[in-house]
Order: C-alpha cells, then structure tokens, then sequence
C-alpha cells in the first residue's frame, strides 16, 4: 500500500470509527464520505524549447454547502487519492470551525524548485484555465487557497487568469483567497494557520483536569515544543508560540535534518541563519540529531508536525515521548499510529481542528470581498472617537491625566488585522469547547480525533436534513 493510498484509507477509518458513535442514517453517512467530483486532468506547457505534459487534479468532496473549498498543493507527490483525502479532511475542518463552505483540494504533480517563475506562471495559468473551462472555480462555486507549494504569488496568477476571462463578473475577487494584500487579500492570512495552531494548543491546555491527566500544569507558559518543519505554519506556529505563549522551542527538525537545544532556541534568529546558510544544521547553542525524524522522538510537553503527511505511523508511535501531539500538518498521523500514542496516554489535537485556522481566515477573506470593503473601515474611527471621548470624561471628573502612549493603546480603534485574529480566536476556542464537549458526553469515544469527527458529521447532517435531501 502507497502512503496515499494509507493516508486516504486513515481518513476513511477514522470516519467509520466515529459513524459508529453516532445514529446517523446509513445512506447519509455514504453521501457524507464519498468524494462528489473528481476532475483529473493533463495538460501541455511549453518549457523551455520541450513541452511537458502536466498531471493535476480538483476534488470536491462535499456540496452540502457552496462554494467547496480548499487549498492547492504543488508537490511531485501528487496523486488523485491524496487530494481525495485532503478534501474530505476540507468538508470536516469547515463543518468543525462553522465556515460555511464544502470541502475540495486542488493539486498540481511538479517540484516548484525544478522550474523558474515564469514557467511556474504558466503552469498556473494554464491549470487555472482548465478548471474554468470545467467549472471547477468561481466565488460561489470552488474557491482554492495556497497549501503545500503555493503561496500569494499563485493565488494572485489564479485571480487574474480568472478575471481575464470572466471580464466584469462583480464578485471575482472571490474566486481565491490567499492573495497578496495589495491584491485584495487580507491581513493576517499568512500566519493565520499557525496562529491557529498557538490558539487551539492554548485553549486545550487551558483545562486543569485534562493537563492533570497528562502529569502537566494547566496553561501553554513554559512549556517546551518541538516543531517539524519550518514552512508557513511551522515557522509562524514556533514564532507565535514563542512570542506571545513564551513556550521553549527545545527541537526542530527540516528536510537536511534536526537539531535540539535544552536551553531553547530562538526561532527568528534560527530561521535567519537558514536563510543565510541554506540549512539549520550547524545553528550556533544545538545539538544535532541524527537524522530529520529524530525530533519527533524528544522528550517534550508539546510536538507539532507541521510538514507532510504520514510522518507519525507503526514504525516510530511507540518512541514518541511528547505528552500532547498537535497535528499541525494535514494527516500526519497514521490511524493506527494514532490508536497507539491515545493508548500510551498522550493527547492527539487532530488535524482537522487544529490546522483550521487558514481556512477560517480565508472564509474572512472570501467575505471581504464580496462585501467590498476592508474590515474596520467603517466602525475603526468612530470607536477610536467614542474611547478618547470616555478618557476626557473620566480624566474630567478624577482631576488625573493619562499620559500619550497609553492614550493610544486605549483609544485604539481595531485595525483589519486586530479583527481578523479577534475572529480566529473566538473560532478556535469555541470549536474546541464544541469537540471537548462531545468527548465528554459521548463515553465510549477515546480520542479527541473521533469526537471532532463526530461533531463535524453531526453538523452536516444537519445541513443535509435542512436540505431535504434525507427526511
């Protein structure tokens, strides 16, 4: 069995697991997991003076809800079966966190370091192309996002290949989220999936009797976290983790390899040295380890996988030693392998909750753009008003002055990006009370991974009920 076939059979495993704590009806659950639209396609590009035939696909899991969303990966590991079970891992993640959307995945089988920018432009545009000629995007039918290989720079080809052939559509902005800034995206969205990572680890940790259970301290303070991979949502997760949870990053582990430092290490000056060197072997206070999945294995009160899929599976769950594994990568952990760590007492935060903050932003995005106007506009300077308004009051009747620099911090009024982390939040804290809630009531469920399941598959059945398509 190929690792996509096994990580699309563990997603699958892991649904039938929780079908079987719920009471729902077996057709539904059938319409529930199945993929509804697979689009495999090949394409020519001219590369250089040859031309290359070019494997990509689109899969939409789910229309119980319009548009379908979910990023677009550019990786040689592409095949139909992985984009398959990132898409069904879409229609969960939006269904936990109460965005409103189904799920799909896109993916493009190249190595993006194998092709200069031009030729990644064209890849882009012509893959663009095929999925408007298909109907496979459009702001109310399948919005794509970046995913593993692809970032602002894609999303922002994506959009105008887009608009050059939908001309005058109002709403075609929303066709992509994950766009530059300048380009009608929104700030906040590239750290948005590890600031999400920091939020749910936080709030989970937040619990004294689950911590108890675990032979921890409730709280994320001093905790110490190794992080695998130092791409968008490693790297912001450590920073953020870092910076405003004061967690120590004792391990870290990339493609060249890991390193470990009992004292900590510093993320921003790691991932510098990287930059300069091309490598974070060698970083100046570490140890380095033998080989890249020798950090899994450290002793650490917190793990993010934050890479690929399948790195936590039968051959290495027994050596983690980590209490609580934050599946920050899409997949990371095998099913079974995960059956092992919840034995062993440790606490998997699943994938599909964990990792949701990019598309809980990109649904802000989305919305954005169809309203045409940036968060704040409207409210930022009327509020800022109305607190200045209520310091002159109390400053009048107390006889007491406050000073200009702590006038601004509390006359503020909220920027974009102070609403878009308010509402990331509010979405990561409530969903987790959502899925702790469904553990606790349900007591035959023994993971957090079944009970998000379940909580997922409870709400959409609802969306199909409401439908009308089950009586």
């Amino acid at each position: 069995m190929s690792s996509h076939d096994s990580f699309f059979k563990s997603v699958e495993r892991n649904f039938d697991k929780a079908a079987s704590h719920t009471d729902l009806h077996k057709g539904l659950l059938e319409q529930i997991k199945v993929c509804n639209a697979i689009y495999s396609m090949r394409f020519p590009v001219k590369i250089g003076n040859e031309y290359q035939v070019i494997e990509a696909y689109r899969v939409q899991h789910s229309h119980h809800r319009l548009p379908t969303k979910g990023g677009i990966r550019y990786s040689d590991n592409v095949n139909q079966e992985e984009v398959m079970a990132l898409a069904a891992l879409m229609t969960y993640k939006c269904a936990i966190v109460d965005v409103p959307f189904g799920g799909a995945k896109g993916g493009v089988k190249i190595n993006p370091k194998n092709y200069t920018e031009n030729q990644l432009e064209r890849i882009t545009r012509r893959y663009t192309t095929e999925l408007i000629r298909k109907n496979f995007i459009g702001p109310g039918i399948d919005v794509p996002a970046p995913d593993y290989g692809t970032g602002q720079r894609e999303m922002a080809w994506i959009l105008d290949t887009y608009q050059t052939f939908k001309h005058g559509e109002l709403d075609a902005v929303a066709c992509v989220t994950g766009k530059p800034v300048s380009q009608n995206g929104i700030k906040g969205r590239t750290e948005a999936t590890g600031r999400g990572v920091f939020y749910g680890v936080r709030e989970a940790m937040s619990f004294k009797d689950d911590m108890k259970k675990l032979g921890l301290t409730p709280g994320i303070e001093g905790k110490t976290m190794v992080v695998q991979g130092l791409g968008n949502v490693g790297s912001h997760t450590a920073l953020i983790s870092q910076q405003e949870g004061d967690v120590k990053i004792i391990g870290v582990a990339e493609y060249e390899g890991s390193i470990y430092s009992e004292n900590g290490i510093d993320v921003e000056k790691l991932m510098a040295f990287r930059k300069e060197t091309g490598s974070i072997i060698g970083f100046p206070g570490t140890k380095t380890l033998k080989d890249n999945m020798a950090a899994l294995e450290l002793e650490c009160d917190i793990l993010v996988p934050a890479a690929l899929e399948n790195q936590i599976t039968m051959e290495n769950a027994h050596k983690i030693k980590a209490k609580i594994v934050a599946e920050a990568a899409n997949g990371p952990t095998t099913s079974e392998a995960a059956d092992v760590l919840t034995k062993n007492g440790i606490m998997v935060i699943p994938d599909m909750y964990i990792n949701a903050g990019g598309v809980t932003v990109s649904y802000f995005e989305w919305l954005k753009n169809l309203s045409h106007m940036r968060f704040g506009r409207m409210e930022k300077r009327f509020n800022s008003n109305t607190y200045d308004n209520l310091l002159k009051t109390i400053e009048k009747l107390t006889g007491k002055t406050v000073g200009d620099k702590e006038r601004m911090v509390l006359t503020r009024g909220a920027e974009e990006i102070d609403l878009v982390r308010s509402g990331l939040e509010e979405t990561m804290v409530t969903s987790y009370h959502q899925i702790r809630e469904t553990f606790q009531r349900k007591r035959k469920i023994e993971d957090l991974r079944t009970a998000a399941f379940v909580t997922a598959l409870q709400k959409i059945s609802s969306d199909y009920e409401n439908l009308g398509v089950f009586p």
